[in-house]
Parts: C-alpha cells; sequence; structure tokens
C-alpha cells in the first residue's frame, strides 16, 4: 500500500457587500493555456496553523488583513498526478473572509505573482459564475453550487465536502 503525498492549503472566500466573491486567475503552463479562476490561498508551511496560513495568503496575494477567526465553510480532497507539483494531490480548507470591496493587491511583486502562476484577480457575482461558458475554469468546477449555498443558506453546521 502507496502513502499519498498531499499538498495541506487553505483558501479564502472573500465576500464583499454585494456577495462578489474574489477570484484569483491562474494560468496554469500544462495544459498548454489553461487558466483556473480559484480563491486566493496557498500552502500551510510546516509548523505553521491553517489560520496563521490563510492570513499570511491573504495578505501575499491580495492584501487583505484577516481579524478573529473565519468559519471554516467547505473541504475540498482531490487526489490527481500532476494537480500539485510534487504531490500527488492536495487537500483544500476554506474559510469565509467578509469584507468591503477592494482592490486587490498584496505584499507580493507581479514576479512573485507570476512564480505562482497568478496573472489577475476578480470580483465575480454568483450570476456571472453560473452563467459562464467559455473556455476558461473555476476551482472547484461547479463552483457556483456551493458559492449559492453558502451566501442563500450562511455557513454551515460543518464544512461542506466538495468535488473537484
Amino acid at each position: 500500500m502507496s502513502l499519498v503525498n498531499l499538498r495541506r492549503s487553505v483558501r479564502a472566500v472573500v465576500l464583499d457587500e454585494c456577495d462578489r466573491v474574489l477570484l484569483c486567475r491562474f494560468s496554469i503552463p500544462e495544459p498548454v493555456g489553461t487558466v483556473v479562476w480559484a480563491a486566493p490561498g496557498g500552502g500551510v508551511e510546516r509548523g505553521e496553523t491553517p489560520l496563521a496560513a490563510l492570513r499570511r495568503e491573504l495578505q501575499e496575494e491580495v492584501g487583505l488583513a484577516v481579524d478573529g477567526d473565519p468559519p471554516h465553510v467547505w473541504h475540498q480532497q482531490v487526489v490527481a498526478p500532476g494537480h500539485a507539483v510534487g504531490y500527488d494531490g492536495v487537500i483544500n480548507d476554506y474559510f469565509l473572509v467578509r469584507a468591503a470591496w477592494f482592490q486587490p493587491r498584496g505584499t507580493l511583486s507581479d514576479d512573485e505573482l507570476a512564480a505562482e502562476n497568478i496573472d489577475g484577480f476578480r470580483w465575480w457575482s454568483l450570476r456571472d459564475i453560473a452563467d459562464y461558458r467559455g473556455p476558461q475554469l473555476f476551482s472547484p468546477r461547479d463552483l457556483a453550487t456551493p458559492l449559492a449555498a453558502l451566501i442563500n443558506g450562511g455557513v454551515p453546521a460543518k464544512p461542506v465536502s466538495l468535488g473537484l
């Protein structure tokens, strides 16, 4: 039996006062030209708590300072070769962060963001995500479904398990 080596990550579902969600545009080189819109966040470093990692990642990527302990709303486990370089897959834990609309600009330079395959940010409405039919992807792929449940139903009693 082989052990599965999964990358532990945290992500923030950042919702503004109009329930728009902030997503990062990831341009993935392989397969060629893949673009994925995903919540800001990243890996939990050794010795770091998930919430400390979330605070660090949000400051670095989008310039958002998080006070308090945001609720854990979603959990995702993806076991797929090539999904995370050097790993057999990823575990993403998502936390809900409410914030007034802001222009994303973190402490990372454009070159540092590009090294993480991030080349843009956008505030998306639920309708824009649900109606999108273009070639770019969302993570999770059916983002509109759990996002609608979160916006309309509030924080779940326990984290909702997400698919790919």
